[in-house]
């Protein structure tokens, strides 16, 4: 049995308290762990890199189902529209998402673990960690015996342990309308425009304090573009119901990966979670559920672990760690193959219908 020592000054330190650090924390303090968790915002829901977007599983299997209702607005359809804007209607029987007030579930969040005995340092970011022993030394937080980066798509841990870094990248732009209602507030609108979003896709949603409409795209850092959101405004806001004189109250932008590190996400005592492991859909970049499991299992595998009852962390968080294959394939179509005059042509196809479904619901959904 491995137990705490004074030697230590942590049990995990957690680099990011977005979901897959906060889910890893979170199971961790369950086993009576040391845990801090470093965040460089100092407002965790400042700044964010996602669209809040939370699956059903995520809800009913997760401690996100703690959330208070009123961070929560509940979407039962997606209605999809072609690049000519017509459109289809997906549902399946039971099935559902939420979209967020973010920043203020992330804030939530963030209280959840100082509640649960997680020392939470804001406006801390992680610089420099060198081994020690068995363990790490993290410059500003001392020496701990498991180092985990949750620290996104550009991940500093993994720069400086040297485990893989994520290549394959979106660029995204999301943009709050406070206070805006959707002519069809119960879909999430998702918009298929090679134009537009070239290797995604765009989308309108209701949220519990108003409206958000985004637009990513593959990100190509030798040629860089730019989301044209003006543009794309033009274009979706006659038919998602966007009132003329709607401003957006915010903006939040980033990269958001589609793709496998380049190389291992963990050697001895560091392990990569969430953003920084990849572990996102490479399809649709959903990536909220994925992230909250496989946080979850590193933290629950090092609380074993550390207790005598388990195999290493790092064998749990390679296993873990899923694999995509099928949304890999429809990734490289949608990176090599993707027009928009096939689409305006199949939409209401029973071949466009299964992709959607396989998409969004897992191949449970109807056309309605």
């Amino acid at each position: 049995m491995e137990t705490s020592s004074t030697a230590y000054d942590w049990d995990l330190v957690v680099v990011g308290a977005s979901f897959a650090g906060a889910a890893c924390a979170l199971a961790a303090v369950q086993y009576g762990l040391r845990v801090c968790v470093l965040e460089r915002k100092a407002d965790p829901g400042a700044r964010l890199h996602t669209t809040g977007i939370i699956v059903k599983e995520a809800i009913e299997q997760t401690w996100l189902g703690r959330a208070p209702a009123e961070l929560l607005q509940r979407v039962e359809r997606v209605r999809l529209y072609a690049p000519n804007l017509r459109s289809v209607l997906l549902a399946a029987p039971g099935y559902y998402f939420m979209t967020t007030d973010t920043p203020n579930l992330l804030r939530w969040l963030a209280a959840e673990l100082r509640a649960n005995g997680v020392d939470l340092r804001l406006q801390q970011s992680f610089t420099q960690a060198r081994r020690d022993g068995d363990g790490w030394q993290v410059e500003g937080a001392g020496r701990t015996r498991y180092l985990i980066g949750a620290d996104g798509a550009t991940s500093r841990v993994a720069q400086r342990t040297g485990l893989g870094r994520v290549q394959d990248n979106l660029y995204g732009v999301e943009q709050e309308f406070a206070g805006v209602q959707l002519a069809e507030a119960g879909a999430l609108h998702c918009f298929a425009s090679k134009r537009f979003a070239p290797g995604y896709i765009g989308w309108a949603a209701q949220n519990p304090t108003g409206v958000q409409i985004g637009l990513a795209l593959r990100h190509d850092p030798t040629h860089a573009r730019q989301p044209d959101m003006e543009g794309f405004l033009q274009h979706v806001r006659d038919v998602v119901g966007l009132p003329a004189a709607a401003v957006p109250t915010a903006t939040r932008a980033g990269l958001v990966p589609c793709g496998l590190p380049d190389g291992p996400i963990t050697a001895p005592r560091v392990i990569l979670t969430g953003d920084a492991a990849g572990i996102v859909s490479p399809l649709s970049a959903g990536g909220i559920h994925s992230s909250w499991r496989h946080g979850w299992a590193i933290g629950d595998a090092a609380g074993l672990h550390l207790r005598g009852n388990g195999p290493p962390a790092e064998a749990v968080a390679r296993k873990a760690a899923p694999t995509f294959r099928r949304k890999r394939l429809l990734r490289w179509a949608m990176d090599h193959l993707q027009m928009d005059w096939p689409l305006d042509l199949v939409l209401h196809s029973g071949a466009m219908r299964r992709v959607a479904e396989q998409v969004y619901f897992h191949r449970r959904g109807m056309r309605v």
